[in-house]
């Protein structure tokens, strides 16, 4: 049975040429006449296990055999490195013991539709790309701690359970509070200014929520959120803030994960150019490059590439699948049955882009100033920087009521201030991934901020005492807030961010 004794996978790199013993679950095995490759994880990593006929007893060897996919079991043998095996080591067993036979392990190593794996979710987690994906998640949540607790900010504790709003009204889950409507938090922000008059430097860490009815693979209902906010602050000390912020999560995730991001296909050679400082554009400059001859053709030219990668992807899906129609072996066809799941999804994905992309050209040349930026528009001024792109400064009527406008005092980057436009911030992931940061000086103004609360039809009673801090010791200052899910999605070049948490909430998926 196991003990504190077992060897994890992640310590074998010290251990050629000893004897070990390595307690987990069977992900793969395939056999070859009197040899028996085992693929076993642990939690740390995997590790091929060569179980050779006559090294180690009959009666073991017949059960390893016959053992099923993600049974439980301690192998013993001798390290030796092997740089064609996974992780660089494998085992020469000498022994095994089974804890727990597993049989017809529903998630085999062939694809599976995205719905049947997340109705599966609970064993779905034990797939190495999750597994590597939730381990970058893990960096990355430690480097946001780091990184706060490591540059004098306080950890505050905000409410989920609140009777404010703080964004769109629209996307609210409503809660029956003991006879009271309240709802579930979409951002700690108005929380977190009170304790920054307090203590100065703060943020909040904890999932946020929102009701919109979205399916895209950028949406989720649930969502973790991390939310600084500073007391005397300005537009450009938050820009900074958060360049150097996202450039130190990026390096941590560099350093502690470089081989989960090869097995997830992620750009590294990209992320190493995440330094400060990002580029920075006003709203107005991103209107006007949306409407430009410029980004038609930058359009124009990706659809074509578009096009080409759909041709070689049906290319590709031909010949795998004249392949299986001859005389291969199981484990081939498994794989050739996995890799034809990923390429006609690929294939479909592709087709969406093709579909899409007139649509997006047609919305970027009629763009109109005054508008958000929708997912297209910041698709579109991503995909044309190879680093992260602020843009500042977005119309005020497009904007929360919280965010201060521009004006004298807060004069824009140019040096004119303009009462048309807030002195807020998005931040842009390049590559196509879009906003990653939102954030904004917050208005400090009690008159201000109450016309802007009256003027969104807000209930003014509602924000007593978030008015309460202008009137005692207002002073400036700003936050913002980063999704985690979007910031792993972007770092490790995954499509759907409903992969980048264990246990992802949409508006159709709550079943595990």
């Amino acid at each position: 049975m196991p003990n504190n004794t077992n060897t994890y996978i992640a310590e074998l790199k010290g251990k050629t040429g000893q004897e070990v013993t390595l307690a987990g679950w069977l992900y793969n095995s395939r056999a070859s006449g009197k040899i028996q490759f085992l693929i076993i994880r642990d939690g740390t990593g995997l590790c091929q296990c060569i179980a050779e006929y006559g090294k180690v007893p009959d009666e073991v060897f017949d059960k390893l055999k016959h053992l099923g996919q993600e049974s439980s079991l301690t192998v013993t043998g001798v390290v030796r490195a092997e740089e064609r095996s996974v992780g660089g080591f494998e085992l020469a067993v000498t022994g095994a013991e089974i804890i727990s036979p597993a049989v017809d392990y529903p998630i085999t190593p062939k694809a599976h539709g995205i719905d049947f794996l997340l109705k599966n979710r609970h064993l779905h987690l034990r797939s190495q790309r999750q597994w590597c994906i939730g381990k970058v998640r893990h960096t990355v949540v430690d480097a946001i701690r780091r990184f706060f607790n490591d540059n004098g900010f306080t950890l505050i504790d905000t409410p989920i359970l609140t009777g404010i709003i703080g964004e769109d009204a629209g996307s609210l889950f409503e809660v029956d509070y003991f006879g009271e409507s309240a709802h579930l938090t979409q951002t700690g922000q108005l929380h977190l200014e009170c304790a920054a008059m307090s203590f100065g430097r703060v943020y909040c860490f904890g999932p946020t929520f929102r009701a919109e009815k979205s399916k895209t693979r950028r949406h989720l209902t649930e969502f973790w959120m991390v939310e600084p906010e500073v007391a005397f602050i300005d537009l450009a000390g938050l820009l900074e803030l958060a360049e150097n912020f996202v450039s130190f999560v990026v390096g941590q995730v560099l350093e502690k994960n470089e081989s989960e991001l090869k097995t997830l296909g992620a750009n590294i050679e990209s992320l190493k150019k995440i330094q400060p400082p990002f580029y920075r554009l006003t709203y107005t400059e991103a209107a006007e490059i949306l409407k430009s001859k410029k980004t038609q053709d930058f359009l124009a030219a990706q659809l074509n590439e578009f096009k080409s990668q759909k041709q070689q992807i049906e290319k590709k899906i031909g010949e795998l699948e004249n392949e299986a129609k001859g005389s291969v072996k199981q484990w081939r066809a498994d794989k050739i049955a996995a890799e034809l799941i990923e390429l006609r999804s690929e294939l479909e994905e592709t087709g969406t882009k093709i579909e899409n992309n007139p649509k997006h050209a047609k919305l970027a040349a009629e763009f109109e100033w005054g508008k958000d930026l929708g997912g297209s528009d910041e698709t579109i001024i991503s995909l044309m920087h190879n680093k992260p792109v602020f843009v500042t400064c977005y119309p005020k009527e497009a904007k929360a009521f919280y965010m201060k406008a521009d004006s004298p005092r807060f004069a824009g980057e140019a040096g004119r201030s303009n009462d048309k436009v807030v002195l807020n911030f998005d931040m842009l992931a390049p590559a196509g991934f879009g906003e990653i940061i939102g954030g904004s000086v917050r208005e400090d103004d009690y008159e201000m901020l109450l016309e802007r609360i009256n003027k969104q039809g807000l209930n003014a009673e509602n924000y007593d005492w978030y008015l309460d801090l202008r009137k005692y010791g207002s002073v400036p200052h700003g936050g913002f807030g980063l999704g985690v899910e979007r910031t792993v999605a972007w770092l490790t070049g995954e499509k759907h961010i409903r992969q980048c948490i264990a246990f992802p909430r949409m508006m159709d998926k709550i079943y595990i």
